[in-house]
C-alpha cells in the first residue's frame, strides 16, 4: 500500500474520527480545529507542521514521528508519546492540556512546555535536560529517575520533585515553589517567615 506524502497543506474543522486522515508522511501542513480524539495515527510521520485548537486525546502514537511539530492550544489527555518513533522526535508546547499523558522514557531535551496543564503526566526516566516548562501546572506529575539538568521551571507550580532520585545539576527554580523539592521529607515550612 502506497502512503501519503502532503505537503504545504492546511486542514482546517475536520473530524478525523469520521472522515480518517490518510496514512503517509506531512511535511509543513497546519491542523486547526481538528478533532482526532481515539484516532489512530500509529506509522504517520510529522514533520514541520502546527496542530491548532486540535482535540488529539487518546490517539494511537505506535511508531508515529513528530519532528519539529508545534502544538498550541491543543487538548492532548491521555497520549502516549513514549510509543512514538524517538527518531529525530521534536516539539514545542504552547497552551496545550497534556493530562495524563506519557512521556516515559524519552528523550527530549530542550523541549518548550509553555502555559500548559501537565496533571498527573508521566515524565518518569525521562532525559529532560534545557528544557523550559513556562508557567505550566504540573500536579500530580511524575518525575522519577528524570534528567532535569538545566531544566527551568522558574514559573511552574505544584510540581513534586524528589533531588534524591532525580538528575536536578543546574535546574532553575522560583524560591516560592522550592517546597516541592522537599514536600517528601515531610518537613514544614513557614511561608511567612
Amino acid at each position: 500500500m502506497r502512503e501519503a506524502y502532503v505537503i504545504d497543506d492546511n486542514f482546517d474543522n475536520i473530524n478525523f474520527v469520521q472522515q480518517p486522515l490518510e496514512v503517509g508522511e506531512y511535511e509543513n501542513c497546519t491542523f486547526q480545529n481538528c478533532n482526532f480524539e481515539y484516532v489512530n495515527l500509529s506509522e504517520f510521520k510529522f514533520t514541520n507542521c502546527e496542530f491548532v485548537d486540535c482535540n488529539l486525546s487518546m490517539t494511537k502514537l505506535a511508531g508515529t514521528a513528530f519532528r519539529d511539530v508545534v502544538f498550541k492550544d491543543c487538548k492532548m489527555f491521555g497520549m502516549h508519546f513514549d510509543d512514538c518513533n524517538e527518531f529525530g522526535m521534536s516539539f514545542r508546547f504552547d497552551g496545550c492540556a497534556l493530562n495524563n499523558s506519557v512521556f516515559y522514557k524519552t528523550t527530549i531535551k530542550r523541549t518548550l512546555f509553555k502555559n500548559s496543564k501537565l496533571i498527573e503526566v508521566d515524565f518518569a526516566e525521562c532525559d529532560l535536560s534545557n528544557s523550559v516548562f513556562s508557567n505550566c501546572d504540573f500536579s500530580g506529575a511524575t518525575f522519577e529517575r528524570t534528567n532535569l539538568e538545566k531544566a527551568d521551571l522558574r514559573t511552574s507550580f505544584n510540581y513534586t520533585i524528589n533531588p534524591e532520585s532525580n538528575r536536578l545539576k543546574k535546574t532553575k527554580f522560583s524560591l516560592s515553589e522550592v517546597h516541592g523539592l522537599l514536600r517528601r521529607f515531610d518537613i514544614e515550612i513557614d511561608k511567612n517567615s
